[in-house]
């Protein structure tokens, strides 16, 4: 197959067959997001480079290695957005949102783009649900952003899935905990990948996120955050734990999550699932307080949390989890000769208009394969409008699973179509009858 039939390799088509299940876990997102007072919004696919290098940190694998950088036409340095929170903000900032009535909570859903080794749950083009809470530096708003995302996860079906926090501390504190990281990771150099090496005096806090076995292995033995928390860092975070425990949340703490971005400060977090292979971490998200300050904004503090919903959908179905059926047409109409095409086609508008979902053939097809066509669009009923049909103002409506038919007016199709796509029972349809 040619390269002009491909899907550039990283990159997935989300069919027809199945966007009904997107339009569902996306609609249960922002439905849930609501209830929490959260709004959508909508920033562009792509940004200065500037936005991304000043918050994701230059030290990260997403700036090192995976961005989607060029040169447009006008000599500018573009990148397409590797994650969203640094466009929410940058927004944030133009517009004005920090300056006025804070906390702000905003939500989103959007493509991304990381250039990274395709495999299971982790595609160059994937997709996000995310949120961001502009103005709010209490440990409840920490509770209630990681309520929000474990009722995101149980409103779609998903409940075997576990949450792991860590607070990663404050700059001041962090000063500490860095150079008991460095002193770590400088006896045992010899063993780090050449990118750790280069992290070691950079950040090295993001030697403890490296994906390499033997860094990995070296890290799980590497100084524990928790140990370097001012007391401000850790009253902070033994509350965000009293109010997940208020809440009904269950979580573990993990020393060990530091989270792959630079923004973030003090409390990080994790949804993790068993059921998705090594990529198994669903939804992450933290505190990142100097954000906005560091973007050229006011010192505004904020946290938020982004989920990858085709990793989602990858849980879903090796959960066994079932979604709503796609919803198919009420009505398929098939018209034989001219007289009978245009009857169906000002049939189908008015249908339309009181909201029933109608086909009818626009391939000039015979009655066979246009009842053929009916069948598998799943249409509940079909109906055939010829000369006799016109001519008496009347058809035949068919039930297309049971095979039962009953005669219809064309003039009160509507009002008969309803009761008869509500009818749960052979009796339903006779009464229908009775009323026409």
């Amino acid at each position: 197959m040619s390269e002009i039939n491909r899907a550039v390799k990283g990159t997935n088509d989300v069919l027809p067959e199945n966007s009904h299940n997107w339009q569902f876990v996306e609609g249960k997102m922002l439905e849930t997001a609501g209830l929490y007072g959260f709004s959508e919004i909508r920033v562009p696919v792509f940004e200065h480079t500037e936005v991304f290098l000043r918050s994701v940190g230059d030290t990260t694998d997403v700036v090192q290695k995976e961005m989607y950088t060029f040169d447009d036409k006008g000599g500018r340095s573009i990148t397409l957005r590797p994650e969203l929170t640094a466009g929410v903000i940058r927004s944030a900032i133009e517009n004005g949102l920090v300056n006025g009535a804070l906390p702000v909570k905003v939500c989103y859903i959007g493509g991304c783009y990381r250039y990274e080794k395709p495999q299971a749950g982790r595609l160059r083009e994937f997709h996000q649900f995310g949120v961001e809470c502009i103005g709010a530096a209490a440990p409840n708003a920490d509770a209630e952003v990681i309520a929000l995302a474990r009722q995101v996860l149980s409103s779609i079906g998903i409940e075997k899935i576990s949450l792991e926090i860590n607070s990663i501390g404050c700059p001041e504190c962090r000063k500490a905990y860095h150079a008991a990281l460095k002193e770590y990771f400088s006896s045992k150099s010899d063993e780090l990948c050449a990118t750790c090496l280069d992290r070691l005096d950079r950040n090295p806090m993001r030697i403890l996120d490296c994906k390499s076995p033997v860094c990995s292995e070296i890290a799980a033995s590497a100084p524990v955050v928790l140990d370097y928390l001012c007391d401000d860092c850790r009253e902070h975070f033994e509350a965000v734990k009293s109010h997940l425990t208020a809440a009904g949340i269950e979580y573990t703490v993990n020393p060990h999550i530091v989270r792959g971005l630079d923004y973030y400060t003090r409390t990080v977090f994790e949804f993790v699932s068993g059921d998705i292979g090594a990529q198994a971490t669903v939804c992450g998200g933290g505190r990142y307080d100097g954000l906005i300050s560091q973007m050229g904004g006011p010192a505004v503090p904020s946290l938020g949390f982004a989920m990858g919903i085709e990793r989602l959908m990858l849980v879903l179905k090796n959960q066994g989890i079932a979604l709503p059926e796609a919803p198919v047409p009420d009505l398929y109409i098939a018209a034989l000769g001219e007289k009978a095409q245009l009857k169906a086609t000002a049939l189908c508008a008015s249908l339309r208009e009181d909201g029933f979902r109608v086909l009818t053939d626009i391939c000039g097809r015979g009655l066979k394969p246009q009842m053929k066509y009916a069948g598998k669009s799943g249409a509940k009923f079909s109906l055939v409008l010829g000369d006799a049909e016109i001519e008496t103002g009347k058809a035949r409506l068919k039930n297309m699973q049971s095979g039962e038919e009953i005669s219809v007016s064309l003039n009160t199709l509507s009002d008969r179509l309803l009761e008869c796509v509500n009818a749960q029972a052979l009796e339903s349809l006779e009464e229908a009858v009775l009323k026409d």
